[in-house]
């Protein structure tokens, strides 16, 4: 099994960095700090060699150090399943010669495509305080929360949900025209469906695989497991029909929608509009109905029971990105994390801002302390 790890992060100009660097020496890497001193900002650096926005999904300009002329970068010395290599991205400051607004993205100091291509070195998974309210939210946060699941398994995911709402906003605009051409929204809705089912698709198989895992470990755990499903009729429809059925059934609801969907503004059918259902198992009830901690804890566990279905299936045990993960956890629980963490041997990446909760972890952890956007190691 291949365990993705970064050996050596640097950061250039990222939001209260104006120059840091973190070299590890194992698989528990922890930052501690006061709120605001920038340890978030550190993960949200390393979540940027993965294909999106990083893990607060800001836009390329808003990481940029308000300080410096626009520009920023992040690079890291990683090992993976191809071996060492060096990812890097980021943007040039504007105005520069050969600028360009969009982000650049490297392998080895050679350039690339895009940052989906930075999936072969390094897979990932993150948790966030800002995802404790995910059963409560509306459901495109939970739709983008599994998608990110999916893009941890297939690194191609991402393109293609682009792809598909790319072909749905072309859909949207031809439908405004009440003149519109008929065969030029065919040919739209052609692309769309094909889009669509490849999507959905691979949420099929990453739900089914994924509840199989949690059923698996639910006696395992002392985080609860969770019932899990998309409401989506596509994705369900998948199961137990060809790609190229429903494909055509997808064309034939485009086509019959577009009055409706014109009047909507908007395409009111298809796998942009699924919903993540996520049942609390203890207590069989949606899991939007558990107490805070309960959701917590049933946070904790599927993003757990995700990282070993990623190391099953792909070979490559991905890296851990658990922000403030402990800081509502009782000692018996903050324990229980830390044995599992281990035991699924992965690198793992956390915050606090108590040096405290973590007394308990393995003792050869690299604990850095982070204080104004310096990194340095505490002994």
């Amino acid at each position: 099994m291949t365990v993705s790890r970064i050996l050596r992060l640097s950061l250039n100009h990222f939001r209260n960095y104006r120059t840091a660097s973190v070299e590890t020496r194992g698989d528990l890497v922890v930052l501690v700090g006061p709120n605001g001193a920038g340890k978030t900002n550190c993960l949200e650096a390393i979540s940027f060699l993965s294909p999106g926005r990083g893990l607060r999904r800001a836009t390329l300009d808003d990481v940029a150090d308000i300080q410096g002329d626009g520009s920023w970068a992040v690079s890291a010395e990683v090992e993976g399943e191809v071996g060492l290599a060096t990812l890097g991205t980021g943007i040039e400051p504007p105005g520069a010669e050969g600028a360009s607004s969009a982000r650049r993205n490297r392998i080895d100091r050679e350039p690339v495509s895009s940052a989906a291509a930075f999936g072969e070195y390094l897979r990932m998974v993150w948790l966030t305080p800002a995802m404790d309210g995910l059963f409560l939210g509306a459901a495109s946060e939970r739709r983008r929360f599994f998608d990110r699941l999916v893009l941890a398994i297939d690194s191609e995911h991402s393109g293609r949900v682009s792809a598909l709402d790319r072909s749905l906003r072309s859909r949207n605009r031809l439908l405004e025209d009440r003149n519109f051409d008929s065969h030029w929204c065919d040919a739209i809705e052609r692309e769309t469906a094909e889009l669509a089912v490849a999507v959905a698709a691979q949420r099929g198989q990453t739900l089914q695989r994924l509840s199989a895992t949690l059923a698996a470990r639910e006696a395992k755990s002392a985080f609860p497991s969770a019932h899990i499903a998309l409401d989506g009729w596509m994705e369900n429809a998948l199961l137990t029909e060809t790609a190229t059925a429903v494909e055509d059934r997808y064309r034939d609801i485009l086509r019959a929608n577009r009055a409706k969907d014109a009047a909507a503004g908007r395409t009111t059918s298809g796998p942009h509009t699924t919903d993540l259902q996520v049942i609390y198992a203890p207590k069989n009830m949606p899991a939007k109905d558990a107490s805070t901690g309960e959701q917590k804890a049933l946070l904790i566990g599927l993003v757990l029971a995700h990282a070993n279905l990623v190391a099953e299936m792909t070979g490559i045990t991905p890296l851990l990105l658990l922000d403030e993960v402990v800081a509502h956890l009782d000692p018996n629980r903050r324990s229980a994390l830390f044995d599992e963490l281990l035991q699924l041997g992965a690198q793992v990446w956390m915050t606090g801002a108590d040096p405290a909760a973590f007394t308990d972890i393995d003792l050869g952890a690299d604990i850095f302390g982070v204080e104004s956007g310096q990194v340095s190691r505490r002994a």
